[in-house]
């Protein structure tokens, strides 16, 4: 009789080795769930944090572009005043030498935040570069082309903070002819 209340104990420990078997699995997979969870809210915080610094990083860029395209008019207004320097006379001449430092300085702060002109002469139209102030019928020029350019554009970067304002060609009335005939039919 001593032998059978073994078994009953010896199957009852197995089952609880079994039931511990199981509950350590379950708590193992709960721990592998939680490790997921906890390294995802990781990962989210940091693609926030990142996010957060680009925001703040776009945004102080665009108000320094913002302020720097205000002095863009200016600056071509000073640019133009010089340009004029040749006909002044001597003693005004040795005081634009002290205006052109002053803007040679300012063009190099513009390049020291990567803002610079470019030149529209000669280019093909692009609406996204330039606006259109003028058009002008030719044949010398191709339609499309970018005749004369009455204010310099700028870009900072790829952004374009001031289209340059041009006169473009377009294509000319086919001949004289065409312009007569036109003009005698509404005549008769």
């Amino acid at each position: 009789m001593d032998e059978e209340p073994k078994e009953p104990e010896k199957e009852i420990k197995e089952e609880r080795v079994i039931e511990e078997l199981d509950e350590t699995e379950m708590l193992k997979k709960q721990v592998k769930e939680e490790q997921e969870k906890y390294l995802r809210s990781l990962a989210d915080l940091e693609n926030t944090r990142k996010r957060m610094q680009k925001e703040k990083y776009d945004t102080t860029r665009f108000a320094v572009e913002n302020v720097i395209a205000e002095f863009l008019a200016p600056l071509d207004n000073f640019e133009n005043a010089l340009s004029f320097i040749h006909q002044a006379s001597a003693e005004t001449q040795n005081w634009a030498k002290g205006f052109e430092m002053i803007l040679t300085q300012f063009k190099e702060i513009l390049s020291s935040h990567k803002v610079t002109p470019f030149s529209s002469e000669g280019q093909t139209f692009d609406p996204y570069l330039h606006e259109v102030l003028e058009l002008e019928e030719t044949e010398k020029y191709e339609a499309g082309t970018i005749i004369q350019e009455f204010l310099k554009g700028y870009k900072c970067g790829e952004r374009i903070l001031r289209p340059a304002r041009v006169k473009v060609a377009k294509a000319a009335i086919k001949g004289e002819e065409e312009k007569s005939e036109k003009q005698n039919t509404k005549g008769e």
